[in-house]
């Protein structure tokens, strides 16, 4: 289960063939390092000082779990050690001071999330010298507050294990924002009790495209689907928890929502004869916001989604919703007339307005696609921008928050070499390593409008995403150029050397048979690797 969280912890072979000595080769590059000289060599023998402190007690378990299979045991906690831990309310929350020398390494945090990230750049150092240390200062904080990744699990259905494996590549990087995409036009993947039919019909297709939906009308014939009981959401969530990483779950209004019409037929402004979408590509059936019925579900929808997660956001989606049958729905019609609404595009805004006002009122904010900007946008929305980055751009000058996720730059889909024919299918695009690093959140915007921007987000949609070693071929290792964008001070970033800590990065991901696409540096792909491949 736990097969990334070993992922660069599993190669002694590999450490010891790299040759050169211990560095301080840290992904995401921290803001200060200061080298000395001499070792210090970690065993499992080691004891980690925790003091009487519970949490960081935790931290260091996970830490040595992590590590066991490089020292070839398990370190063991006790109140001191040569390793210590502890807390400094000098520091900033998320900041740490990692210092090692010949005789120890102590870690303090400005909490114990703080110490959790000091301990995944001593994880990381541990790894790369085979459990031999450089003499070092570390002196480190996160740039941007928001550092996120979002897996899309409405095409695709990712284990709970997978879903924990992803969960593992955000906090061994520092990013702290998981964004979990549940409900789709191909899938509804959340358990909601008071609706049991968005599993028993919304969770299946009855099959898949093949090839592209741009041009393809070949299908598989196969059904597909699953879903997270509410017991197993309860786990994933703790389990980010434990590492310091927040679930925002995503539940998708007003469009891609034909698995909740085919559920229940009359949230729809037809009311009837919808299926489980079996293509990609944008679906014209959306939810009916002329029928107070389709605000009421939505209301006992999210009621049992904030019980399971306790964000302080909810993203709900807003993106890609065509208007078409809005314009022939008396009811939607209605709504706009008596609302004074001047069109269809005022009329998804009213719907975006209405339930970020109820989830305000209980206690949550949200956040949405870009296209909430289009019939104007509550001041208070949070706003994804994903297409380009001149939809967040416009909003933060117009003072709401922003997450940057711009898919010519964030979206790990995407191909990485300019000839698709040399990679297996993906919906389009191009965004090798080196574009994703050169990512600027800011993008002109002036100082004063900058503190709007809450941070960078990698996002990982699955259409053409079936299984895990695609899955990492897209992943590996462009999430670690965005999670350096995220946690980086602009100023200090340099792709060159991004290049070389990567390169140290690269041999543990072979020893562990990971499927990684190899980075824009004259290597070939392999996308025959993606089908053929097995796991070790």
């Amino acid at each position: 289960m736990k097969k990334l969280f070993f992922l660069l912890c599993a190669c002694s072979l590999s450490c010891a063939a790299l040759g050169a000595g211990p560095e301080a080769n840290i992904v995401p590059h921290p803001v200060s390092v200061f080298p000395g000289e001499g070792t210090f060599t970690l065993t499992a023998s080691t004891v980690i000082g925790t003091g009487r402190d519970a949490r960081l007690r935790r931290i260091a378990e996970l830490f040595a779990e992590t590590v066991e299979p490089v020292l070839g045991g398990r370190m063991k906690s006790a109140a001191g050690g040569a390793v210590s831990l502890a807390t400094d309310d000098t520091l900033v929350p998320e900041a740490y001071v990692l210092e090692i020398t010949p005789s120890g390494v102590a870690i303090r945090g400005g909490t114990a999330q703080g110490v959790f990230y000091g301990l995944q750049s001593l994880r990381q150092l541990v790894v790369n010298g085979y459990g031999v240390l450089p003499v070092v200062t570390v002196k480190d904080r996160p740039f941007f507050e928001h550092r996120g990744g979002m897996l899309d699990s409405g095409r695709y259905f990712w284990t709970p294990d997978q879903v924990k494996e992803f969960i593992d590549i955000l906090a061994l990087h520092k990013m702290n924002r998981f964004h979990w995409h549940l409900t789709e036009d191909q899938g509804w993947r959340i358990e909601i009790k008071k609706y049991p039919e968005l599993t028993r019909i919304g969770s299946v297709r009855r099959e898949t495209l093949v090839g592209h939906y741009a041009n393809s009308t070949e299908y598989d014939g196969t059904p597909y689907g699953g879903f997270y009981t509410q017991k197993e959401i309860r786990d994933i969530v703790k389990y980010a928890a434990d590492r310091f990483v927040t679930v925002i779950p995503e539940i998708e209004l007003p469009g891609h929502a034909v698995a909740a019409l085919a559920s229940y037929p009359w949230l729809g402004c037809r009311g009837e004869g919808y299926e489980v979408r079996t293509r990609w590509g944008v679906s014209p059936e959306v939810y009916c916001p002329g029928k107070e019925t389709t605000f009421g579900f939505l209301q006992d929808v999210f009621t049992e989604v904030l019980e399971l997660f306790p964000s302080e956001y909810i993203h709900i989606g807003g993106d890609e919703c065509p208007k078409e049958s809005w314009k022939t729905c008396p009811k939607c019609q209605q709504r706009i007339r008596e609302e004074g609404l001047k069109d269809e595009f005022e009329l998804q805004s009213y719907t975006v307005r209405r339930m970020e006002k109820w989830l305000g009122e209980h206690g949550r904010k949200i956040i949405g696609w870009d296209e909430i900007l289009e019939g104007g946008v509550s001041p208070t929305a949070t706003v994804m921008s994903w297409r380009g980055s001149k939809g967040g751009i416009a909003a933060a000058k117009a003072g709401n928050h922003v997450i940057m996720a711009p898919n010519d730059f964030c979206y790990l889909d995407y191909y990485q070499t300019k000839d698709p024919m040399k990679e297996p299918l993906g919906i389009g695009g191009f965004v090798p390593v080196s574009k994703s690093y050169a990512l600027d959140p800011y993008d002109g915007l002036a100082p004063e409008e900058r503190p709007c921007i809450l941070g960078v987000q990698a996002n990982l949609w699955t259409e053409y995403i079936p299984n895990l070693p695609k899955w990492e071929y897209h992943v590996f290792p462009r999430a670690l150029a965005l999670a350096e964008v995220a946690w980086t001070p602009q100023e200090l970033k340099n792709e060159n050397d991004f290049r070389k800590r990567l390169d140290r990065q690269l041999p543990f991901l072979d020893a562990r048979g990971v499927n990684y696409k190899r980075p824009d540096n004259g290597a070939p792909a392999q996308p025959e690797a993606v089908i053929t491949r097995e796991r070790r």
